[in-house]
């Protein structure tokens, strides 16, 4: 299988790292009994981190793969692929 990387991943997986991290954090805090507020606020953190890193890896096919394969240089992918592609991918904006 054809290795899929773009220069962005490097920076997504940091992210996700550092959510990681966070949750592994916030797991200790439902040990701690830490306070319902206290414990929701932490997920939301957590929640929104990774939505930020599902949305750079978005922004970023878009931005590449895509503008490639609408501008011809994405060889095979006609223009009704790209347009399927993107409808996919949007799906999980």
């Amino acid at each position: 299988m054809k290795q899929h990387v773009h220069g962005s991943h490097p920076d997504i997986v940091k992210r996700l790292k550092r959510a990681e991290g966070h949750l592994r954090r916030v797991m200790a805090m439902f040990d701690d009994g830490r306070s319902c507020l206290d414990l929701a606020q932490q997920l939301h953190a957590v929640e929104k981190a990774i939505a930020e890193a599902k949305r750079a890896l978005i922004h970023d096919h878009v931005d590449h793969c895509l503008d490639a394969a609408a501008n011809g240089g994405a060889p095979g992918k006609t223009t009704k692929s790209v347009l399927a592609e993107f409808k996919a991918i949007s799906r999980y904006l």
